[in-house]
């Protein structure tokens, strides 16, 4: 079931996954992705962001790097599916907007995330 969302929320989208440092979706991540595209096909004036984040292991740099082109797969990915591609814009912010502390496992893990901010 779909929950309502209002503009200038953000929303992070659960089990997005990726190769290990790479921008590669699995196919483990199309059916989160498909509930995203059906959201946008039932509510045709909807316009959102996707926003890619990482942990801070590694450069800052090449997280920044590997946040936009996640953020760019997805983005790919739910143009493939029929959206315009005027509605879906995307962003990384790398390391830079944490959640948690990047002092443990499970800390990196919930930084490394894919969100999307209805505009």
């Amino acid at each position: 079931m779909l929950t309502p969302v209002n503009k200038g929320e953000t929303i992070r989208i659960n089990n997005v996954f990726f190769d290990f440092a790479k921008a590669t979706l699995q196919p483990e991540s199309y059916p989160e992705l498909d509930r995203v595209v059906e959201m946008m096909k039932l509510n045709n004036n909807f316009k959102i962001e996707i926003r890619g984040h990482t942990d801070n292991v590694g450069g800052e740099a090449n997280n920044q790097t590997l946040s936009e082109n996640r953020a760019q797969s997805v983005r790919n990915y739910i143009i493939s599916k029929g959206i315009n591609e005027s509605r879906v814009t995307s962003i990384g912010f790398g390391e830079s907007k944490p959640v948690s502390a990047n002092t443990s496992e499970k800390g990196r893990q919930e930084n490394r995330r894919v969100e999307f901010k209805v505009l």
